[in-house]
């Protein structure tokens, strides 16, 4: 199990962007079960919705890719960053509100060179919220 401390140092994401506070399990390079807790007070939920606030779809997805840069950081690819390239069968199924803990499981379903593809699922109180499979790109950083 990973604290947030040893998230900080896996990924470069930072506060309001972090979106993953703990690693509860982990296969390296294959699986990786995180938490996100929702709270009110994130700053998305001023706009989304005032009254009504509901998590945005577009961060539970980030939160999975976020949750497999987590995986990579420590499967030999050292000095590399994971860049988004694709999002398919992406379906939302339930609202994610402030109070949920919301778990995300991901898990590695190709990998050819520096491509990965990868399968994520959310959920609350282990009822599916959100899916997605993603393509990330493992960048050596020679810009």
């Amino acid at each position: 199990m990973r604290d947030i401390d040893a998230i900080m140092k896996a990924i470069p994401h930072r506060y309001p962007f972090l979106l993953v506070d703990r690693v509860l399990e982990e296969e390296p390079g294959k699986r990786i079960k995180t938490l996100k807790n929702v709270t009110a007070n994130e700053p998305h939920f001023q706009g989304h919705f005032p009254f009504y606030p509901i998590m945005p779809g577009v961060l539970i997805v980030e939160a999975m890719a976020q949750s497999a840069g987590i995986l990579f950081s420590d499967a030999g690819n050292s000095g590399k960053k994971m860049l988004f390239m694709g999002i398919d069968a992406c379906r939302f199924r339930k609202e994610v509100r402030p109070g949920d803990q919301l778990i995300l499981d991901v898990e590695v379903v190709q990998q050819r060179g520096g491509i990965l593809k990868f399968k994520g699922v959310a959920s609350v109180d282990g009822k599916k919220v959100a899916e997605a499979e993603m393509m990330a790109a493992l960048d050596a950083g020679n810009n």
